[in-house]
């Protein structure tokens, strides 16, 4: 909270004024790892490697890559180079078939994709505004397929349609299915002075009858999975998903065993980050109760 201190020394102000103001904090906020530009892969990962050091080639901070064509020593050595790429990610979240991506509900911010390959992998900024918390599961990927723009657009639609009525009092409603800790920690930071979700008419709730908003995270563990369900159904309607960091989206981690929240309980919101600051929370609330557009 030092920066915060200082921060009110010098300026007379603590609590953010966003969403009603630009806060340059918010902007400031490191995000998951994103793709430096959009390529497709000149080469068919099926076919046998011989080389695990590709020769790649391009302007510099562009994911571009040789014509290789008809030289199939090239091709296995990028092949090769291309497998590489993805094992540097420990939850899978690097996909180099046909086109690079990289699915940030996988992402755990550990960085060592940036640090081996910055001319691919770069960090994403900012915790605000409607990239920064997707309403689609696909929209998480980067870089967006075509297709994901008119899941998105339906997506909001349909959750705006049905939020119409949470405007000025929203209650919301906590559950941990399975997390590490670090979720809760940015989540408490909203009731201080700094976040002070109760300015925007957000509060807290231990009762899921007069929760609006289900805020879950966690990976989904066996043990809270039916918890989840038992307070999700307990909600009245309308009521609205968000799920809390890369745990609740992919299983993070645990991926291998566990898949994230969405298999309990239909999530509307996804934030992205391990953990994602308090500023990315207080984005996904107000995108959700229609507070941002």
């Amino acid at each position: 909270m030092s920066i915060w201190a200082l921060r009110g020394l010098r300026d007379g102000v603590v609590t953010t004024r966003w969403p009603a103001r630009p806060d340059e904090y918010a902007d400031s906020w490191r995000g998951p790892v994103t793709v430096l530009r959009d390529s497709v892969l000149p080469v068919d990962r099926e076919m046998p490697a011989a080389s695990a050091n590709p020769e790649m080639s391009g302007a510099e901070g562009a994911a571009t890559f040789p014509d290789i064509s008809g030289n199939g020593t090239a091709r296995a050595d990028i092949a090769a180079g291309l497998a590489d790429v993805e094992r540097l990610c420990p939850t899978g979240a690097i996909e180099a078939i046909g086109r690079l991506r990289v699915d940030q509900g996988r992402c755990i911010l550990c960085g060592r994709c940036v640090a081996a390959r910055p001319d691919l992998f770069a960090w994403s900024s900012g915790a605000t505004g409607p990239a920064a918390a997707a309403v689609a599961r696909q929209a998480l990927i980067v870089p967006e397929e075509p297709e994901t723009d008119a899941a998105v657009e339906a997506a909001r639609a349909a959750l705006a349609a049905r939020t119409a009525a949470l405007r000025r009092s929203v209650h919301v409603r906590h559950v941990d299915a399975g997390s590490d800790g670090s979720e809760e920690w940015e989540i408490q930071a909203l009731l201080g002075p700094v976040y002070d979700i109760h300015r925007l008419g957000v509060f807290f709730t231990a009762s899921l009858r007069h929760a609006d908003v289900l805020l879950v995270t966690g990976a989904g563990t066996v043990g809270m999975t039916g918890p989840l369900r038992v307070t999700y159904e307990g909600m009245p309607d309308p009521k609205v998903v968000i799920a809390v960091g890369t745990d609740a989206a992919s299983g993070g981690l645990l991926s291998d065993r566990l898949t994230g929240v969405d298999g309990a309980v239909p999530v509307d919101v996804w934030v992205p980050g391990s953990p994602p600051p308090p500023f990315g929370i207080l984005n996904a609330l107000v995108i959700a109760t229609g507070k941002l557009r």
